[in-house]
C-alpha cells in the first residue's frame, strides 16, 4: 500500500481575496474571470489601486496555489498527501507553511528556505462570483527538480501535475523529471490545464507532457474545447478520448463528463447559490482523485467532488474551511452515502 494518495506539485501561493465590482474590473486592464500572470510592480500598483484609492478591503488571506488547493481537500477528507513548491523565508512562506501542516499534508519545505518574496494571488470577486486573478509569482517561479522528493513520489498512488508550471522553464523540467519518476515507479500521472490562458499561450508545452504520458486529465469545457481546437462540446470529448485513456471534464452547473477509459458519462451538477468560484476546479481534482483512491467508481467520484465543489463555491475563498469538509462528511455518513 502507497503512503500517499496524491503528491502534488505546483505553485505556492498565498491567497489575497477582494470584493469589487464589475466597473472595477472595466476600468482596469484586467480581463474578467482570467488569472493574469504580473510582475513586482504590477502587484504593488494593483493592490494601492485597490486599497488606497478605492478602499477595498481584504476580505480573506489564505494558502493558495491550484495543486496546494488540490492536496488540502484530500487531506480534509482523510486522505494522505504531500506537495513539492517553493516559499521564501519571508513572513508569508511562514504562514504557507503552517497552513499546510495544520491540515496534515507533507512538503518538502524546511525552516532553511532562500531569501525572497513568497508568491501571492489578488483575486478580485465580482457580484456574479466570478474571479479576476492577478499572480505574482515571486519565487515558485524559481520551483525545480531540487523541489523534488523521488522517495515519496514513487510511494504514491497520483501525481498531480499543476499545469500553470509549464509556464517557468525550471518548473516545466522539473514537472518531466516527476512524470519520468512516476512512470517508473507505476504512479498514475494526472494533468489538470489550469486555465484557458495557459492552454492558449502553452499548448507545445502540453503537448509535450501528454506525449510522455499522461493517464488521467482534469480540465473545464472551456480548456477542453481550447486544446482540441473544438467548438462544442461533444467534438472537444470526442478528440479528448483519442488522446486520453481517463479524463474528468467540468461543466459548470451542468456537472462533469468523467471516463474511466470504458463508459463516458455525464454526472449532474449540485444546484447552489453561487458566491466565489476561485479553487472550484481544484477542489472538485483533490475529491475525485480521493474518491478514486477508496475504490469508488468514476460517476461516485464525481458525485462527491460535485458535492464539494458546490460547497466551495457556496463560500469565499479557494479552499473548505475543515470544519465545513468534516460536517459534510457527517452529513454523508448519515445518509449512508
Amino acid at each position: 500500500m502507497k503512503k500517499y494518495d496524491v503528491y502534488g506539485i505546483g505553485n505556492a501561493l498565498v491567497d489575497t481575496e477582494y470584493e469589487v465590482d464589475d466597473e472595477f474590473i472595466a476600468a482596469t486592464r484586467w480581463q474578467k474571470g482570467i488569472m493574469t500572470l504580473i510582475e513586482a510592480n504590477d502587484r504593488v500598483e494593483l493592490k494601492h489601486l485597490l486599497e488606497q484609492e478605492h478602499g477595498h478591503k481584504v476580505i480573506k488571506l489564505a494558502g493558495g496555489g491550484s495543486a496546494a488547493n488540490t492536496i488540502v481537500i484530500v487531506a480534509q477528507l482523510g486522505g494522505t498527501a504531500f506537495y513539492s513548491c517553493k516559499v521564501a523565508n519571508d513572513k508569508t512562506g511562514d504562514f504557507f507553511v503552517k497552513d499546510l501542516a495544520s491540515v496534515g499534508v507533507d512538503t518538502n519545505l524546511t525552516q532553511d528556505r532562500e531569501p525572497g518574496v513568497t508568491g501571492e494571488c489578488i483575486s478580485m470577486v465580482t457580484p456574479d462570483a466570478q474571479r479576476t486573478m492577478a499572480t505574482h509569482l515571486g519565487i515558485t517561479q524559481s520551483f525545480s527538480v531540487k523541489e523534488l522528493i523521488p522517495g515519496s513520489l514513487e510511494n504514491s498512488t497520483f501525481l498531480y501535475i499543476e499545469g500553470y508550471l509549464v509556464s517557468s522553464p525550471s518548473a516545466f523540467e522539473a514537472v518531466l523529471k516527476a512524470q519520468s519518476i512516476a512512470r517508473e515507479a507505476g504512479v498514475s500521472v494526472s494533468l489538470t490545464l489550469s486555465d484557458p490562458v495557459m492552454v492558449e499561450n502553452f499548448k507545445d508545452k502540453f503537448d509535450k507532457v501528454v506525449s510522455l504520458g499522461v493517464d488521467m486529465l482534469f480540465c473545464n469545457e472551456d480548456e477542453a474545447k481550447l486544446w482540441t481546437g473544438t467548438k462544442t462540446r461533444e467534438d472537444a470529448i470526442s478528440m479528448i478520448k483519442n488522446v486520453f485513456p481517463k479524463f474528468a471534464i467540468t461543466c459548470g452547473k451542468d456537472g462533469a463528463i468523467v471516463s474511466d477509459g470504458k463508459e463516458t458519462s455525464l454526472v449532474p451538477g449540485v444546484l447552489t447559490t453561487p458566491l466565489d468560484t476561485t479553487g472550484a476546479g481544484d477542489i472538485f481534482a483533490g475529491s475525485f482523485l480521493f474518491g478514486l483512491c477508496r475504490g469508488q467508481s468514476f460517476q461516485e467520484a464525481a458525485a462527491l467532488a460535485n458535492q464539494l465543489a458546490s460547497l466551495l463555491i457556496s463560500n469565499f475563498g479557494a479552499r473548505l474551511p475543515t470544519e465545513i469538509v468534516e460536517a459534510h462528511l457527517k452529513q454523508s455518513f448519515l445518509q449512508g452515502n
